[in-house]
């Protein structure tokens, strides 16, 4: 997700922070973001944050309560990242059509190509890695994670219903099972790539399921 955009999968570009505190929270959250994929959340140590850094522990201890506020604060951050980026596309998509079908293929289409122009460069998938590690977060971080994907799943079953009253399927789908793939395409694609050094896989599966889309409601 170029925001673990997938899923977006890579947080997008923020505005440069206004003060050198600000400058130092923002660098704890990019070290754990990276750390969290590469070797796991439970892995990542304070001291090696502190290092990484330049700070001392009590510079951590400034800004975060704790381990735990440290990844709850991490996930706002990147919870915010992704909506805003996937507002983005959504406003793009609606500006080139007023029609739901076609601005939906249309966002269909700019992000497998954000996700081929940025996939080389994403550490990995955040969701799927927080989702994998649920047993080293706490239960505020778990919901947040579960709250994010309905949210996900929330986004495009809407956008998805509203094609389907001006395009009435041809035969039953599941629209939430389509609202899903979205996300199950994003992040799923992010972890296969990776394995097989493949930056283009994610937007081939997202382009074939642009195509289904349109053949499912296009008339």
């Amino acid at each position: 997700m170029p925001t673990d955009v997938a899923t977006k999968t890579v947080p997008p570009v923020q505005s440069e922070p206004r003060s050198k505190g600000e400058r130092t929270r923002e660098r704890l959250l990019d070290l754990t973001y990276e750390a969290v994929i590469r070797k796991g959340f439970a892995a990542t140590s304070i001291e090696e944050l502190v290092e990484a850094a330049g700070i001392t522990k009590s510079g951590f201890f400034y800004h975060f309560k704790d381990k735990n506020d440290l990844a709850r604060q991490l996930f706002e951050r990147y919870a915010a990242n992704n909506r805003g980026y996937l507002d983005d596309l959504t406003e793009r998509a609606r500006a080139l059509s007023d029609d739901p079908l076609h601005s939906f293929l249309i966002f269909l289409k700019l992000y497998a190509d954000d996700m081929r122009d940025h996939l080389t460069n994403m550490p990995g998938c955040f969701i799927a890695a927080v989702t994998s590690q649920n047993q080293s977060f706490d239960r505020d971080v778990v919901r947040m994670n579960a709250e994010g994907i309905l949210a996900w799943r929330g986004r495009f079953q809407a956008w998805l219903e509203e094609i389907a009253k001006a395009y009435p399927p041809k035969r039953e789908v599941d629209l939430t099972a389509m609202a899903d793939a979205v996300l199950t395409l994003s992040s799923g694609g992010v972890t296969f790539a990776k394995a097989l050094q493949d930056s283009d896989c994610v937007a081939r599966q997202l382009l074939l399921y642009r195509e289904s889309v349109r053949l499912i409601f296009a008339r």
